[in-house]
């Protein structure tokens, strides 16, 4: 059985770092994006934070982008 507890990192946001809790396959998803992408990972966090509503955590955002992203390439 997996553990499916978020796993928390830390990522740097405007110079500022900031924890941010997501499951094992998230992160590994959201990973393998931004290495997709040729872009670091604090750089496509930081284009997430700076897109999200104030009502969505940084979490949120990050799953919703993986979700999207996946759901759009299919």
């Amino acid at each position: 059985m997996t553990n499916d507890r978020p796993q928390k990192h830390s990522l740097t946001l405007k110079g500022h770092r900031t924890s941010v809790s997501l499951e094992a396959e998230f992160w590994a998803a959201f990973r393998a994006i931004a290495h997709e992408r040729n872009q670091p990972l604090n750089a496509l966090a930081a284009e997430i934070d700076a897109a999200r509503g104030l009502e969505t955590g940084l979490a949120s955002a990050i799953r919703l982008f993986v979700l999207r992203h996946y759901r759009d390439k299919g």
